[in-house]
């Protein structure tokens, strides 16, 4: 009897091993799918401020320089000394909208910047892009890391926009 379970197992073992790489087989085959068109011809572009986002009711406003407007701020003075983009002063106006917040995950000191790609029409998301702010203890080596977060942020838009980003990348 315990023989026969034996081989019940290896039976089942193996062919659960079988499928499992025929599936990774196929998804490792699978192409990218294409980045939504607006966003790679897109001239003029609403900047929309997301704020903070804290979902454990802890006051935040310090952790950071600059006020829960910051992000928006910083964004907007990116984009605009990029040139790349005409900022339109409403969605109406626009071909796209970037939408920036900072979101604290579970504490002030695990947060991450997103930047949601919306069609103005039909308010739809085509993209969204995050970027982890790595946490520090000193308010010097916080500020740093923030900074270095919006670069990356704004290098990963540059890097879409231009169609060098990886359509599959998390980020």
């Amino acid at each position: 009897m315990a023989n026969k379970l034996r081989i019940v197992v290896f039976i089942l073992l193996s062919i659960t091993s079988a499928q499992l790489t025929a599936a990774q087989t196929e998804s490792s085959q699978i192409s990218s799918a294409p980045v939504p068109a607006q966003i790679e011809t897109a001239k003029r572009v609403f900047i929309s401020n997301a704020g903070e986002e804290n979902g454990f009711h802890l006051a935040t406003s310090n952790y950071f320089a600059g006020g829960p407007n910051r992000p928006y701020n910083q964004f907007y003075a990116t984009i605009k000394a990029w040139g790349h983009y005409e900022i339109a002063n409403a969605p109406a106006d626009a071909d796209l909208i970037f939408e920036i917040g900072l979101k604290y995950l579970a504490q002030p000191s695990e947060s991450r910047f997103q930047l949601n790609i919306l069609d103005p029409r039909t308010g739809v998301r085509l993209w969204t892009l995050n970027q982890d702010v790595q946490p520090a203890g000193l308010p010097k080596n916080r500020e740093k890391n923030y900074n270095a977060a919006m670069d990356a942020l704004f290098q990963a838009l540059k890097n879409l926009v231009s169609g060098t980003a990886s359509p599959s990348s998390p980020k």
